[in-house]
């Protein structure tokens, strides 16, 4: 048996937490910091159009681990979560922030490593190489177990207990074990060999995301990027009325790409300044090892398994007969600490933006991506306007370090505080929704609206305190 909790986390980030940021810039317009809320319905985040979009769903395969601190040991449950894909299609992942919770439902993109903790953390090809090693990547649990050197063989709760030990201990070095000796041993195993691997691609992505020119000729290319086999190509809706197309470098209409091939906006010369946007979708799996972070703030995922699952990516462009034409696209940068945003101009006069009180400008034929600072944890959303009627807004929250991280360098530790309340562990059939393991439904408010949050292992109330100077 081992003890499940409901959980609220009060993570001693107050006022970084509930700060937003808007911008709001055209031609010469200003920047302004505001309060605000998650990621409202219809926008989109700052991260590269592109890959799987899915749902976090609750723990499927788990056995139980101990957290070691100052302050105590927590048992937590530790294991595989699974994801439902939009479009179709399940994910399997497990997690790379042991002390963030998992909030409730909540929407997660496939990112970069470098839109995470993992950009920054030396040892994240290591996990990539766990998650290669292990279950359920491999489900001979037989062959697993000899190699790992567990005589008494491990059961697919071992081998996700001991598997999610691993990783923790590379994702957030922190002192954790599996409470099963044949999952703790497998996960020493697992450890001791891991070796660099480099982060896989991306399974759908088109660069650049954002295009801009003069209508009368092809706006391009857009260079399809997947793992693949072929994809296909949805025009903009109102393309026809319009008489814009998407065709291919020979001119023709584009309706199935493969990785490598190029795309292009056809705009007639008497079309009236505007943009458009196409889709490319896949049904592919989902290289293992690609990151997934989450609209809001839900503990960072990294994925073990994927079945064949749906993946979209898509791409815009902006023209205009004469002056800017702008065309923008965001990312995170956790290197930086902010947000870049690329500007390209190819129009024939500058254009003109504020951001966080700097003006600045993209001449003619000029591409130039600006970072804008924030502090960890900080909810933004940037809403840029050009001239036409031009406008991008992008949403999210800065997630890219561990609470592990943070607290020690502020000098803090995490303290796990817990009621008993009996659960039994190593269901592989039951869905385990975190969610749903007794909260009251009082929650803190995130940037003004009400979320359930779950810690990862059914878990806790997490507090941080500075440590007692001894």
């Amino acid at each position: 048996m081992f003890s499940s909790f409901s959980a609220l986390s009060v993570c001693g980030r107050g006022a970084a937490r509930l700060a937003a940021v808007t911008l709001a810039s055209g031609l010469a317009v200003g920047a302004a910091l505001v309060a605000a809320g998650p990621a409202a319905a219809g926008t989109s985040p700052a991260q590269p159009q592109g890959g799987a979009t899915a749902t976090i769903g609750g723990l499927k395969t788990y056995g139980a681990a101990v957290v070691h601190s100052d302050e105590g040991d927590l048992e937590i449950s530790a294991g595989l979560f699974e994801m439902s894909v939009e479009g179709g299609g399940m994910l399997q992942t497990y997690c790379v922030d042991i002390h963030n919770p998992t909030q409730k439902d909540a929407k997660y993109h496939e990112t970069p490593w470098s839109g995470t903790s993992l950009g920054a953390n030396d040892d994240s090809g290591r996990i990539r190489w766990i998650l290669q090693n292990s279950y359920p990547q491999v489900n001979d649990l037989a062959s697993l177990a000899k190699k790992a050197g567990v005589r008494g063989g491990l059961s697919e709760q071992d081998a996700a207990a001991g598997t999610q030990v691993a990783i923790w201990r590379y994702s957030d070095a922190v002192d954790v074990e599996a409470v099963d000796p044949e999952a703790e041993k497998l996960a020493d195993h697992l450890e001791k060999n891991a070796r660099d691997v480099a982060e896989p691609q991306a399974s759908l992505t088109l660069d650049p995301p954002a295009l801009s020119g003069h209508p009368g000729g092809l706006l391009g290319p857009v260079t399809v990027d997947t793992n693949a086999e072929s994809a296909t190509v949805t025009p903009p809706a109102d393309a026809a009325a319009r008489g814009v197309r998407i065709v291919g470098r020979d001119g023709k209409d584009a309706t199935t790409v493969k990785d490598g091939s190029e795309l292009f906006f056809l705009v007639p010369e008497d079309t009236a300044d505007g943009s458009a946007e196409l889709t490319v979708q896949a049904s592919t799996t989902v290289p293992v090892g690609r990151a997934f972070a989450s609209e809001t703030r839900s503990q960072t995922q990294i994925l073990a398994g994927s079945s064949e699952s749906t993946v979209t990516a898509t791409a815009g462009a902006n023209w205009a007969k004469k002056g800017a034409a702008p065309a923008l696209s965001a990312t995170e940068n956790c290197a930086a600490g902010g947000v870049d945003i690329t500007a390209i101009n190819e129009g024939d006069e500058a254009f003109t933006f504020e951001l966080m009180d700097t003006e600045y400008s993209i001449a003619p034929g000029e591409t130039r991506t600006v970072t804008v600072p924030l502090q960890e944890d900080q909810a933004y959303d940037f809403t840029i306007t050009g001239p036409g009627g031009y406008e991008k807004r992008f949403t999210g929250v800065l997630d890219c370090r561990t609470q592990a991280a943070e607290a020690s360098d502020a000098g803090e530790s995490t303290q796990i505080l817990t009621q008993p309340s009996p659960a039994t562990i190593g269901s592989t059939s039951a869905d385990v929704n975190l969610a749903a393991t007794g909260s009251s439904g009082t929650t803190p408010a995130i940037a003004g609206v009400a979320i359930g949050l779950v810690v990862i292992g059914g878990a806790a109330l997490v507090l941080v305190r500075r440590k007692q100077q001894r």
